[in-house]
């Protein structure tokens, strides 16, 4: 199969399923091995920056510390794949699992411990903060090269279930193994949880969103094609 050439068209998607305007969609789709570039840049900064966490993680491990890192290596390869013409749902979900749930997680844990962040310089905090939500805004730009097959998604949310599982419930080896905070993880916080609750809360909560987008999607493609 030749590589892509020609713009996915659009389906009629609902705006909270496909809330990125389409020239900007189209923009993205044009320049995807740019988009690619700075995704892999991403991922190289983001394994730099989880360095002093591999040197204190088990190395069989030390797939589920890189959360952030591996979404942008998952969309990379991902729109690497539609490019060449050899799509992979599983790994186009899994991109979109990924950009959704870091995307989100991030910011909301940059805010919910914004004082104890404050040893990261202004403008690391603002990149951190801008550029995880930019990975939200790519991953809603994924329903163009890919319909989200039931089994696609199925692969994602094993993945990223056994993500929540090494977090924050059972370690395996060694401690939990999610994003280090910049508090003790039983420091007291919002309506009786701890600090480790507060961050589990968010990632629960975005993982959930990301398997109702994803299956929503999968569903309005499907209704879609049969009206047409």
């Amino acid at each position: 199969m030749s590589a892509t050439t020609r713009l996915p068209d659009r389906d009629p998607l609902p705006t909270y399923l496909a809330p990125v305007p389409k020239r900007l969609e189209d923009l993205g789709l044009r320049f995807a091995w740019l988009v690619v570039a700075i995704n892999l840049a991403g991922t190289a900064f983001g394994f730099w920056y989880y360095s002093g966490q591999f040197a204190e993680t088990p190395a069989v491990m030390w797939p589920w510390v890189p959360d952030s890192p591996m979404a942008t290596l998952f969309i990379a390869l991902a729109i690497a794949a539609w490019k060449l013409g050899y799509e992979q749902p599983w790994l186009t979900s899994l991109a979109f699992f990924g950009n959704i749930i870091l995307g989100l997680w991030t910011p909301y844990t940059l805010l919910a411990f914004s004082d104890a962040y404050g040893y990261l310089h202004p403008l690391m905090f603002q990149f951190l903060f801008w550029s995880h939500l930019a990975m939200v805004v790519q991953a809603f730009v994924l329903h163009r090269i890919t319909d989200f097959p039931v089994w696609a998604v199925a692969v994602a949310l094993v993945w990223y279930a056994s993500n929540l599982v090494v977090d924050y419930f059972i370690p395996i080896v060694g401690d939990p193994h999610h994003t280090s905070i910049p508090v003790d993880r039983d420091e007291p916080m919002y309506l009786g949880a701890d600090a480790l609750g507060v961050v589990a809360a968010g990632e629960v909560t975005f993982t959930l969103l990301a398997l109702f987008l994803a299956l929503a999607t999968c569903v309005k493609k499907v209704q879609s094609s049969r009206t047409t």
